[in-house]
């Protein structure tokens, strides 16, 4: 046997009981089975090693059966040869979890003398091997397509120059930032230790871009829905997004909502952004400038935003919840918003010479005018001038992983702590107020323990000797570390959120519906003062890939509780519940989100609007997210 047979005879053994299933389900994708054989890359570049164990598996009796189904000249024969290609596929290897700036501290100070750039084309390229090319027509076909991004888009998102001495922690937040960008899939930074001296290097640049062009659409006997978005418009980093829908139902039959993102003008890091939403239900008209703290070592931040409104909000302060077979009211609800604001980070002492200390303690102002035409009867809306100053001290670090949110692309997990005290004045067309909040929050990452995060948020208006609009919000995310079973990888995640309404009078404005509680779930009638809800998941993720899309099993547990009384315990009512299971696909060359298509199962639904205890739904959103620790702008403390 030729060991290219072996090796064929190798990725059968494991892929081909569960590729079976799926090929009943999903018999128009293409299943490739991937393993991790070592990779090569040109010298100075090493890429992480690679430690997966092999598989073992040997369903040896059923691919040979198939393959000789593969051979008939039959339709049959014919499909399988179409659908199912048993090939290689490299990927990178498990990153190595230590802190990021560690690899690089015995540079800093250096001069950087050249900077080289390898720029990778969406498909067909390897981080790990940048002597591989594309070898299908369709890879080519695509990068074809594609426009790469300038290598002064890239120039401009690093924190250093060419001639200029290397600063601490440029090179790790430069690579983290790249990486954060939407149009970079991945990046990396390093040195080119054979050119360097004492006092000078060589720096080599590897990104890898993301298709940026996708459109979508959807037709039915509702409505009509054209969807177009470029997020690396000519390879310069621009974002446009549109959606147009028309023959909807509704008294205006037709929207459009569209955007025009600029990242990083002029490596200042100012991005702008100017929206424009017409729906029914919702309009918008703003432009907006910011700058956010988006490195450790930024000293100052600040944005602007004009924008005007017109929603329409349910009327639950005059009716309380629709009653069984009741429509929902609502109350026009008109307003516009000036907003800017300002903030300085100050860094903190460094007992280490050779590294930066990534403490920062940092104060910031605000000031916002909200000036309504329309909707002022509700009983938490007036016309108001909010002057709000914020002080905070924030400690940030970054350790790189995979499989938490992606699909093997390298992902950055904030670790670290914010603790931050907002104090302000409320001069209002009704009443006068003060407003005091407070946030404290922190997160830890071990390779062998995972990831825990914890917060804690108040914040309340002080009015005539007596606190009012108050709000105390709790958040927890823990995601275990990664465990292998040959190519299959797992990981499980567990998530709280807690919301307390204080002495607050906008009637039933929690609900549970969906992200905000319990997914798949949706009901106008289930709303309340104070919620406790509690998510689990779990992730098995595939060495499958079909038509591009990496594939993961997931199954979920949700469950919720929610008072209507505004002093009562959300765990003195009965819980809501789902659990469900489904799949996840994903590809991370392209621009589109996530697709998740999941079956939930809830013993506890209302009777209102005739909804079921069996639901079959798809989304497009990743239900996790990290909280990045990062001082922002002073706020509010929201009440959802």
């Amino acid at each position: 046997m030729t060991a290219a047979n072996a090796y064929k005879e190798h990725i059968g053994r494991f892929l081909l009981p569960p590729l079976l299933g799926l090929l009943l389900c999903f018999c128009s994708f293409v299943a490739v089975a991937q393993t991790e054989p070592p990779t090569t890359h040109p010298a100075q570049i090493k890429p992480p090693a690679d430690t997966l164990a092999r598989d073992t598996t040997d369903p040896k009796k059923f691919l040979q059966t198939l393959r000789r189904i593969s051979q008939k000249k039959t339709i049959f024969g014919r499909l399988v040869r179409e659908l199912i290609i048993f090939k290689p596929r490299t990927t990178g290897g498990p990153l190595d979890t230590e802190i990021l700036p560690q690899d690089h501290e015995q540079h800093n100070y250096k001069v950087v003398r050249k900077i080289y750039y390898k720029r990778l084309e969406p498909f067909g390229y390897s981080m790990n091997d940048t002597s591989k090319v594309p070898n299908d027509p369709w890879e080519n076909l695509g990068n074809a397509l594609h426009m790469r991004t300038k290598k002064g888009r890239i120039s401009n998102t690093l924190l250093f120059k060419e001639g200029e001495l290397l600063e601490p922690l440029a090179l790790s937040e430069s690579e983290r930032l790249l990486r954060q960008t939407d149009y970079i899939l991945d990046a990396r930074i390093l040195v080119n230790d054979s050119t360097s001296t004492r006092d000078s290097i060589d720096i080599v640049i590897i990104t890898r871009d993301v298709f940026s062009i996708s459109g979508s659409g959807s037709a039915s006997t509702s409505g009509t829905r054209l969807s177009l978005r470029d997020i690396n418009f000519m390879g310069v980093g621009h974002q446009i997004r549109t959606t147009y829908r028309f023959g909807l139902n509704e008294p205006q039959p037709w929207q459009f909502q569209g955007s025009y993102f600029i990242e990083n003008i002029s490596r200042s890091y100012i991005s702008a952004e100017v929206v424009y939403h017409n729906t029914y239900y919702y309009k918008q008209e703003s432009i907006g400038f910011r700058r956010d703290f988006f490195s450790t070592n930024t000293k100052y931040a600040g944005g602007a935003t004009a924008g005007w409104y017109q929603t329409l909000q349910p009327n639950y302060y005059v009716d309380g919840p629709p009653e069984p077979g009741e429509e929902m009211t609502f109350t026009p609800l008109d307003y516009n918003i000036q907003d800017i604001w300002v903030g300085r980070a100050f860094g903190m002492k460094s007992y280490d010479l050779a590294a930066d200390n990534p403490s920062r303690l940092i104060a910031a102002g605000r000031f916002m005018n909200v000036k309504y035409t329309q909707g002022t009867s509700l009983p938490t809306i007036q016309s108001a001038r909010l002057y709000l100053a914020g002080f905070g001290h924030s400690f940030r670090r970054y350790y790189k992983d995979q499989y938490l949110f992606g699909f093997g692309r390298t992902e950055d997990i904030p670790a670290g702590n914010l603790l931050a005290v907002t104090a302000g004045y409320e001069d209002g067309s009704q009443k006068n107020r003060l407003y005091l909040g407070a946030k404290g929050a922190f997160g830890k990452y071990r390779p062998n323990f995972g990831y825990l995060y914890g917060g804690l948020e108040y914040g309340s208006y002080r009015y005539k000797d007596a606190w009012e609009q108050g709000v105390l919000t709790a958040e927890g995310l823990y995601f275990t570390p990664l465990y292998r079973f040959g190519n299959w990888r797992w990981r499980q995640f567990l998530w709280n959120r807690t919301t307390l309404g204080l002495t607050r009078p906008d009637l039933f404005a929690l609900n549970i519906d969906n992200d905000q509680g319990i997914r798949g779930f949706s009901s106008g009638s289930i709303r309340g003062y104070r919620k406790f809800v509690l998510n689990y998941e779990t992730n098995f993720f595939t060495p499958l890939t079909l038509f591009g899309f990496r594939l993961a099993l997931i199954g979920f547990a949700d469950i919720a509780w929610i008072t209507d009384r505004p002093n009562g315990s959300p765990f003195k009512t009965k819980p809501y519940q789902g659990y469900g299971a489904g799949l996840r696909f994903r590809n991370e060359y392209l621009p589109f989100n996530t697709i998740q298509v999941l079956l939930g199962y809830y013993p506890r639904v209302p009777h209102l609007n005739n909804l079921q205890d069996l639901k079959l739904f798809q989304t497009g959103r990743q239900y996790y997210d990290f909280n990045d620790l990062r001082f922002t702008q002073p706020l509010v403390t929201e009440f959802r």
